[in-house]
């Protein structure tokens, strides 16, 4: 029988959350509640003056050829950073599940980058591809293989995504292991005795069963890639060279601190909101059907 706990006063249940209510309110809803008001607004940098526009930002952001150039900008640098972290630290997961000795250790080391800043994990791999001095830049040059993120706009893509996917791999590792130890290992021991290998084992018992952790880190990583990843981007390349690196939510701050275009900024980052929340409600919509709980 389900057991429910039953408060003797009304107000309690609502005293309990209270303190959670109010950072929702504080650090969600106010923000956009503010960006919802200052979109419709056209004021000066200094803020001493302000006028109602109404949907004149909207329109002027999606006639602007930059913009729309940086959906596809973000719509690849989300996919590919989300593919690789994921796909990285489900292998690490699945040699770390088999480890026996020093198992604590190596997941410890495992864990680690997750504690590293996104400005930090920026500037560590520019100075790893800094030309010509950097470990891998010297390394690729004496292959013939000369890198420069600076000027050529792939090898910046590829150095924020190999930046941002780093510094989320360990967070998919903790949960990818986590699913792995819940994994009955009696259920691997029969698909053994009946000769099963081991990648069809993985194929058609283990991954089907981590499906739950897969779509939340899917929502997860998708989030981390549209809002987390600033740090990691203004480190790295300051959305250049020219503007191919500048993914929604740089050009947010861009806009809004260095070109002083409040009420567009303001514009940006409600349409960047209203994306994550459609991508969230499809992907809980249509993919969540497909996960085995």
């Amino acid at each position: 029988m389900e057991k429910r706990v039953l408060f003797k006063s009304s107000w309690l249940p609502w005293l309990l959350i209270a303190p959670q209510m109010a950072i929702i309110v504080v650090f969600f809803f106010w923000p956009a509640g503010q960006a919802l008001y200052q979109s419709v607004l056209q004021e000066d940098a200094f803020g001493t003056s302000r006028e109602f526009v109404g949907m004149a930002n909207f329109e002027r952001l999606f006639s602007d050829d930059s913009y729309l150039a940086s959906f596809q900008t973000t719509a690849v640098f989300s996919l590919l950073v989300a593919i690789s972290s994921m796909s990285l630290a489900l292998l690490l997961a699945v040699m770390a599940n088999r480890v026996v000795r020093l198992a604590g250790f190596y997941k410890t080391l495992l864990i680690w980058p997750y504690a590293v800043a996104p400005v930090v994990a920026g500037v560590l791999w520019v100075m790893l591809f800094a030309s010509p001095y950097g470990v891998i830049s010297f390394a690729l040059q004496s292959i013939g293989l000369p890198w420069d993120h600076l000027l050529n706009a792939n090898h910046a893509m590829a150095l924020i995504v190999m930046a941002a996917a780093w510094k989320q791999i360990s967070y998919n590792f903790l949960f990818f292991l986590a699913g792995l130890q819940s994994i009955p290992h009696s259920l691997i021991e029969a698909a053994t005795i009946d000769g099963a290998s081991p990648w069809r084992r993985f194929w058609t018992i283990v991954f089907p069963l981590l499906s739950p952790t897969t779509f939340f880190l899917l929502v997860m990583n998708v989030i981390y890639a549209f809002f987390d990843t600033f740090g990691t981007v203004d480190a790295a390349t300051h959305g250049g060279p020219g503007k191919e690196t500048a993914i929604l939510v740089y050009k947010v701050y861009y806009d809004g601190f260095k070109a002083l275009d409040m009420g567009g900024s303001a514009a940006q980052s409600v349409v960047l909101m209203g994306i994550v929340i459609a991508l969230t409600v499809v992907q809980f919509r249509f993919v969540e059907k497909k996960v085995q709980y």
